[in-house]
C-alpha cells in the first residue's frame, strides 16, 4: 500500500506538474477588429486602385518600390488635402489641453481608431499574366518576366487615373532617372466590382457617365481596351460590344482606333472587374506614355519588336474579328473577397 502511494506521489512530482503547466494550451480571444483588418486587405465592390504587372518572383521588391513612389506623389499632388486632414485632428486635440481626462480619452480613441485613412493598401493576389501566343524562343524568355500581378487599393483623395498618368508623364520627361526596376505596367481602376455581365454594366455606367453624359454634347471619339485573365464567363468580343452599346446610350459617339479622345480600359482578373477612362485630350497620350508601362518608358523595346502578351492588344472597335486574345486558363482559387 505504501509502495503504491509512493509511486503515485512520484508521478505527481514537481517536474511533471511543471511540464503540464508549460504545455498547457494558452487560448486567446480573437480581437474584435481582426475582421476589419482582413477586409482592408481584400478587394471589395466599390474599391478603386491600381493593378501592376511586375517581374516574376520580385513581387515584394515591386511593392516596396511602388509604396515609396506612390507616397512621394501623394504628398506632391495631394499635400494640401492631406495637410488639412492632419490639421483638423491637431485642432481637436488642442481644445482638450485643460482637461486631463479628455486628453486621456482622446489618446485611447486614437489608439483604437487610426486618425488618418491609409492611402495605399497592397492586396496579395495570385493571378498569372495570361497565356502566350505562338512566338519565338527569344520572346518567350522575355515574357517569362511578365508573370506576376500586384494590386494597390487606393483611398481618398487619390484618383487612380490622373495619379498614374502624372507618374508616367514625369518618368517620360526624365527617363534617364530610372525610379523602378521591377515595376512593369500600371493599370488604374476608377471602380471595381464583380466580373459578371450585370455587375459590369452597372459599374461601367457609373464610370462612363462623367466622361460621356455631357450637356451640351461634345463630339469625342473613343476606343475600348479590355484585358481578360483567368476568366471564362465573359468573352472579349461580347464584352466590347456591350461596352460600346453602353456608350451609345449617352450620345452618338464614334469609334477611332488611333485617334481616340477617350480610352475605356476594362480589366478582368478571375472574379474581379475594373473599369476606368483615360482622357487623351489633356497632357501626353496613352500611347506616348507607353500605355502606362514604366519599364518601357525607362527602357524602350526595339521598334520592330511585337507586343508580347496576347491579352495586351491594340484598342479595338465595335465589330472586331471573332478571334479572341483572352486567356482561358482555369481559374485558381481567388484570394480576393467580393462577397
Amino acid at each position: 500500500m505504501e509502495a503504491g502511494n509512493k509511486r503515485k506521489a512520484e508521478a505527481d512530482g514537481p517536474d511533471d506538474r511543471d511540464k503540464r503547466v508549460k504545455t498547457k494550451k494558452q487560448w486567446r480571444v480573437a480581437r474584435k477588429n481582426d475582421r476589419g483588418a482582413v477586409q482592408a486587405k481584400a478587394i471589395r465592390p466599390g474599391d478603386s486602385g491600381i493593378w501592376v504587372t511586375c517581374v516574376r518572383g520580385k513581387e515584394g521588391k515591386c511593392v516596396g518600390e511602388l509604396r515609396d513612389l506612390f507616397t512621394e506623389y501623394a504628398e506632391l499632388l495631394y499635400g494640401d488635402a492631406l495637410g488639412q486632414t492632419a490639421g483638423g485632428h491637431e485642432e481637436g486635440e488642442d481644445e482638450d489641453d485643460g482637461d486631463i481626462e479628455g486628453q486621456i480619452q482622446a489618446e485611447v480613441a486614437g489608439i483604437r481608431k487610426p486618425t488618418s485613412v491609409q492611402l495605399f493598401t497592397n492586396v496579395k493576389v495570385e493571378v498569372p499574366c495570361g497565356e502566350l501566343g505562338p512566338i519565338n524562343l527569344l520572346k518567350r524568355l522575355r515574357i517569362a518576366e511578365w508573370s506576376a500581378v500586384v494590386f494597390f487599393k487606393t483611398g481618398s483623395p487619390i484618383e487612380p487615373v490622373s495619379f498614374v498618368k502624372r507618374i508616367c508623364e514625369d518618368a517620360s520627361k526624365h527617363s534617364a532617372l530610372k525610379r523602378t526596376r521591377f515595376v512593369q505596367r500600371l493599370s488604374p481602376m476608377t471602380m471595381i466590382g464583380h466580373a459578371t455581365p450585370d455587375s459590369l454594366e452597372k459599374l461601367a455606367l457609373e464610370v462612363l457617365a462623367p466622361h460621356f453624359n455631357q450637356v451640351p454634347f461634345l463630339d469625342k471619339k473613343f476606343a475600348i481596351r479590355p484585358t481578360i485573365r483567368n476568366h471564362s464567363v465573359m468573352k472579349r468580343t461580347p464584352l466590347i460590344e456591350h461596352i460600346a452599346a453602353l456608350v451609345s446610350q449617352f450620345g452618338p459617339y464614334k469609334v477611332s482606333l488611333n485617334e481616340y479622345d477617350l480610352l475605356i480600359i476594362v480589366e478582368i482578373y478571375q472574379n474581379i472587374c475594373g473599369v476606368s477612362v483615360v482622357d487623351n485630350t489633356t497632357g501626353s497620350s496613352f500611347e506616348q506614355l507607353k500605355r502606362f508601362n514604366l519599364a518601357e518608358i525607362f527602357d524602350p523595346s526595339p521598334k520592330n519588336e511585337v507586343p508580347v502578351l496576347k491579352d495586351d492588344a491594340e484598342p479595338v472597335h465595335l465589330t472586331p474579328p471573332e478571334t479572341t486574345t483572352s486567356a482561358h486558363a482555369p481559374a485558381a482559387k481567388s484570394p480576393m473577397d467580393l462577397s
